[in-house]
């Protein structure tokens, strides 16, 4: 794939506070990219950059080999965003804030009510198209959000953070719309502080305090840091549990994390742990389990600060 998005050494300052420190990456043509941290990372900001919304302090933005720097118009048309805040106005209905975002873009009317119909039934829609925004749950107006987003079928579509707030289940339709414009060879950028929702992205940047920590595909990134899987042991004797994992920690075994009556232990010296764990076969259940990205992003953050 052809990089359609290349960022060199951006940084963006707020008076003495650096919101976006150095930072580089690329964004393939076709792929669904992923932010990955915590609120205050410095994702939105970055997006903001790549929407031409802020001027960046130093470094370059390129899309498709165009320095976005030079001119923002190149955007407006290939672009899509949709910002942490509703972009609708609750005070109108849904027809009419469809209506307003197609002729920002000089849409025809006839043009705007087809895109309208096309994309609603992509998404499974069936509104009322006079319902006033305001009155909608936060899901649906998500999803009108959407639609109001890629209404001029956008090459790039912005997302920053799309799913906060809204339950489970929308959640997951909700990515699945992601997936399935994807598949129509759209490049979805999206920022999350979901660490499950990351996995759904072909490759992700993990930030923190403006910086990246590290960028690579989930897979990678899980087996880089976790060369040796998690183990999670059970205990027949849950008297066990403090001395089998102080025993662990005296060892320089690894670390773990007990939750209810399993221990989730990360591996730093396999000889030592099965050394340790030999004298108590007796008393546990242990299986290999698949590390998470949460378990990546905390052993990544914990990498960074020793350094």
């Amino acid at each position: 794939m052809n990089n359609i998005i290349d960022v060199k050494n951006l940084s963006v300052l707020f008076g003495g506070f650096k919101a976006v420190d150095n930072i580089s990456f690329d964004v393939k043509k076709g792929e669904i990219f992923g932010f990955l941290g915590a609120n205050g990372a410095g994702k939105t900001t970055t997006i903001r950059v790549l929407c031409g919304i802020i001027k960046p302090s130093g470094g370059k933005v390129f899309l498709e080999g165009e320095d976005v720097s030079k001119s923002t118009g190149i955007l407006k048309n290939t672009i899509g965003y949709m910002s942490q805040k509703s972009t609708l106005y609750k005070d109108l209905t849904i027809a009419e804030n469809i209506t307003f975002s197609g002729r920002l873009y000089n849409m025809p009317d006839d043009r705007i009510e087809k895109r309208q119909k096309e994309l609603f039934d992509f998404i499974g829609l069936k509104e009322n198209l006079s319902k006033i925004t305001g009155s909608l749950p936060l899901g649906i107006k998500q999803m009108v959000a959407l639609c109001a987003t890629v209404l001029h079928d956008p090459e790039i579509i912005f997302l920053d953070e799309p799913t906060a707030g809204v339950d489970p289940e929308t959640r997951e339709k909700f990515w699945e719309l992601i997936k399935n414009m994807a598949k129509l060879g759209k490049t979805i950028f999206v920022t999350t502080h979901y660490m499950d929702e990351a996995s759904y992205c072909q490759r992700i940047v993990l930030m923190d305090k403006g910086h990246i920590v590290d960028f690579d595909s989930p897979d990678n990134l899980k087996n880089s840091y976790f060369p040796q899987k998690p183990v999670e042991i059970k205990f027949k004797d849950k008297t066990l549990q403090n001395e089998i994992t102080a025993e662990f920690e005296k060892q320089n075994a690894g670390y773990g994390y007990v939750f209810g009556d399993t221990l989730r232990f990360f591996i730093n010296d396999k000889a030592v742990f099965e050394k340790v764990i030999f004298k108590y076969s007796n008393n546990i259940k242990q299986k290999e389990t698949e590390p998470t990205l949460e378990d990546v992003f905390l052993k990544a953050l914990k990498t960074e600060n020793r350094k």
